[in-house]
């Protein structure tokens, strides 16, 4: 390659800068810059960023970058000003050969978002290839009997160049004898032959040497030369001559070797030697003729020697001769086009323009995945293509422009259902047969997040024995959430709630890494049945997602509490006194146990027991009444100081118990020994108000006469102590101001104690009640006495 000068190449950058600034255009939808060949490294194109109408500033952040089908890097572009300049020299010659217009095909891609932008760069010819000939030396033979107007082919020069830079003129230097011809052929070559225009003679010039030079038509001119030696032969004055001054014939590529391709046939008028011919190809035949044909020097068959591909080239040009075998020889020439038709031979090769394979789950429909470019080396039907993709899949392929591909998604991606995708893409030509190539692209989703923490349940019930130790833990939730990475680590919380005026986490306390429970205390049944935990599970997606369950806590009794005996209740620590006259008879009610327990269910359940007693005989306890009743009648035997000792026990395992002692004073006249009785008497203030309204209100319902008396008689009692509890008589005026009637007729009290979910059921009885009553006794004064008061006598119409 012949070198510039400084102003040359001065002249040409210039040019190639005016053109670049003048004429970017968009093609097709595609940016177009035109530059000449050969211009220096660093030479400015164009500022495609202001071209393609780009922001600047995002150049970097968007990872601009330029790509070419070759993968050969031309230019590059300052990402800080957007200006697209030359990485290295460019010879058109050796990137397009001589094809007419040589064009680098380049995308701009960009991405956050994807985009693609196709772009060509024409390389504009310069004249920087001088022609040249093969042979620096063209030796000729020619017989002097040949007669003027024989035309010899002489070998045409090369020139890489192309266009009007090519070669366009051969001129010979000055001789009588000889001038130069030329004739352009249909593939736009110009030949050149030598014609004779005088006869020649030998005996006056036996050679001749002329300067042949081909000039091409590029501004500088070049031109190349060659030394045309002829050699003045004697006799045989005939030439072979050709059938056909040209031959043409058709190929298909890939055709077998060995194949006939054409015949080529010569004859020469002279006769013997002088019109035996030899056919063979003339030295003006390229290296890559002969490899790919033969010619038979006997018959002038042309057969096919190697395998022929149109897409090397669709024609060949081949140069014949024809040699007798006089003396000396006389040549003749024709020339042989053979044209290459098309097979469909290449499968469409499927090229991919990606950013990054990742995607985030959340791409709407429509988004761009990638480019994908087509380019089948076949012509005609057989370079036709048609792209399809996998089917039953969320993404389409539409066209963007001839042979290009946009891959695009066409419906909401999840990646926790479909965590990536293998796209088989699939280009087939539209030849017979036809032929096909697949691609497959791997699309990863890369993780949103869009699935907050799911609970197993709504909602939890768990079961916590009371006096649990602290710090314990009492159960664990767990959540799961199908995100990756930051987006399904779960902590977890207890949402603020109050429990009896106190926060929750005065409570419980949770484990935020596995979600633990741990109580921070012992529970109490009796303090606290139930509670409910709102516990929260977020994620570290952002922003964050979260979900709530609730666990229900059962605080499950456990038999820790003694039963409390409430009545009779001893003062002072002395047991309780009872007084029971001697009348009464088997199965007189005495007094009756009342106790209670602070636990639930069978742990609440009282059972009393009779463990000690003066006379076991004598007083029997109702297990599960508590209410101490005579066994048999008393007899004047019988010790008038009982003592008795009750165990109150619950059900629970292992059983606790109380007891409670009771002395029961047997008096034979009570009314007569409510004096001598000042020792049962703990204190004077224990005497009770109502009894003395009680005393006062029968007082007044009897004989006026003894209203003083029965006056002195409550201020005996309020003094001495209270003596006269829960007697009975057959007309008597109960405690609180209830009726025998009304009392057998009220039902008992009951409390409910439920375990959580177990719907049992424990009874309590009603607190025991007790009559005073009023009876005369004419037997032993005038004066009433207090009395027991029997049971009541059914009412004939009463309803059991």
């Amino acid at each position: 390659m012949a070198n510039w000068d400084i102003s040359n190449a001065y002249v040409f950058t210039t040019f190639a800068f005016l053109i670049l600034v003048c004429t970017p255009d968009l093609i097709f939808g595609q940016i177009r810059y035109s530059i000449p060949e050969e211009i220096n490294e660093g030479a400015v194109v164009g500022n495609i960023a202001q071209d393609l109408g780009l922001n600047i500033q995002q150049l970097s952040s968007r990872r601009f970058r330029l790509t070419s089908d070759d993968g050969e890097q031309y230019m590059k572009v300052n990402l800080d000003n957007g200006i697209l300049s030359i990485r290295k020299r460019i010879d058109r010659e050796n990137v397009c050969g001589q094809t007419p217009t040589c064009t680098i095909h380049f995308k701009i891609i960009l991405e956050k978002p994807l985009a693609v932008y196709p772009g060509e760069m024409e390389i504009l010819d310069v004249n920087d290839n001088s022609p040249t000939f093969r042979e620096s030396n063209i030796v000729l033979q020619i017989s002097e009997a040949i007669t003027p107007g024989v035309q010899f082919p002489l070998e045409s020069a090369e020139d890489p160049d192309s266009g009007i830079n090519t070669v366009a003129a051969y001129t010979l230097s000055s001789s009588e004898y000889f001038s130069i011809k030329t004739q352009r052929t249909e593939d736009d070559n110009i030949l050149a032959k030598l014609l004779l225009d005088k006869p020649l003679d030998r005996e006056r010039q036996t050679s001749f040497q002329l300067v042949l030079t081909a000039t091409d038509g590029g501004t500088p001119q070049r031109s190349g030369t060659a030394l045309i030696l002829i050699t003045v032969l004697d006799n045989n004055d005939n030439p072979p001559v050709f059938d056909h001054e040209i031959y043409r014939s058709s190929l298909r590529e890939n055709t077998p070797v060995g194949t006939l391709v054409i015949k080529v046939k010569a004859n020469d008028l002279d006769e013997g030697v002088n019109a035996e011919l030899t056919y063979s190809f003339s030295k003006l035949t390229s290296p890559r003729i002969r490899e790919l044909f033969s010619i038979d020097p006997d018959i002038g068959e042309i057969r096919t020697e190697g395998e022929v591909d149109f897409e090397e080239a669709n024609s060949y040009s081949i140069d014949v001769q024809a040699v007798d075998h006089g003396s000396p020889a006389i040549t003749g020439h024709s020339n042989v086009l053979i044209k290459v038709i098309d097979e469909n031979d290449n499968a469409p090769e499927i090229k991919v323009t990606s950013g990054t394979s990742n995607f985030p789950e959340n791409a709407p429909p429509g988004t761009l995945i990638t480019l994908i470019n087509v380019i089948d080396r076949d012509s005609g039907a057989n370079g036709d293509i048609y792209c399809k993709i996998s089917k039953n899949i969320p993404f389409n392929l539409q066209t963007s422009s001839k042979n290009h591909y946009e891959l695009i998604t066409s419906e909401p991606l999840d990646r926790e259902s479909v965590p990536e995708y293998k796209i088989n893409v699939i280009a087939l030509d539209m030849g017979s047969p036809s032929l096909s190539s697949n691609k497959t692209i791997h699309i990863v989703l890369s993780d949103v997040n869009d699935n907050a923490p799911r609970f197993e349940k709504t909602s939890y019930n768990i079961y916590v024995m009371e006096n649990n130790a602290p710090g314990v833990s009492i159960f664990a939730v767990t959540a799961s959430d199908p995100d990756l990475g930051q987006n399904s680590y779960i902590s977890y919380s207890i949402l603020e709630n109050l429990i009896h005026d106190f926060p929750i986490s005065s409570y419980v306390n949770i484990n935020s890494m596995n979600g633990s429970i741990y109580a921070l205390g012992s529970f109490d049944y009796e303090q606290l049945k139930t509670f409910q935990i709102y516990i929260q599970a977020r994620d570290a997606g952002v922003p964050p997602l979260s979900s709530r369950t609730t666990v229900n806590v059962i605080i499950l009794d456990q038999n820790d509490n003694t039963p409390v005996i409430v009545s009779p209740s001893a003062k002072s620590g002395s047991a309780s006194v009872e007084i029971l006259p001697q009348s009464a008879g088997q199965g007189y009610l005495v007094t009756k146990i009342m106790a209670t327990d602070a636990d639930s269910g069978q742990n609440a359940r009282l059972l009393y027991q009779l463990v000690k007693s003066t006379d076991p005989s004598l007083f029997n306890v109702g297990q599960s009444t508590g209410e101490i009743r005579t066994a048999r009648n008393i007899l004047m035997a019988d010790t008038t100081t009982q003592t008795l000792v009750i165990l109150v026990k619950d059900n629970g395992q292992p059983s606790l118990s109380s007891t409670v002692t009771i002395q029961i004073t047997i008096l034979e006249n009570i009314t007569e020994r409510i004096t001598e009785s000042n020792n049962f008497v703990s204190s004077p203030e224990n005497f009770s108000d109502l009894n003395l309204y009680l005393i006062v209100i029968f007082a007044c319902t009897s004989v006026l006469f003894l209203v003083t008396i029965l006056l002195l008689i409550g201020i005996k009692c309020k003094q001495e102590g209270n003596v006269t509890q829960q007697y009975n008589s057959p007309s008597c005026f109960c405690r609180r101001g209830e009726s025998r009637d009304e009392f057998n007729r009220r039902s008992q009290m009951e409390e409910t104690l439920r375990y959580p979910g177990t719907g049992r059921v424990v009874r309590v009885p009603e607190a025991h009640q007790y009559s005073v009553c009023l009876s005369p006794d004419s037997s032993k004064s005038e004066f009433l006495f207090l009395k027991p008061c029997a049971a009541p006598t059914p009412h004939p119409d009463a309803k059991l």
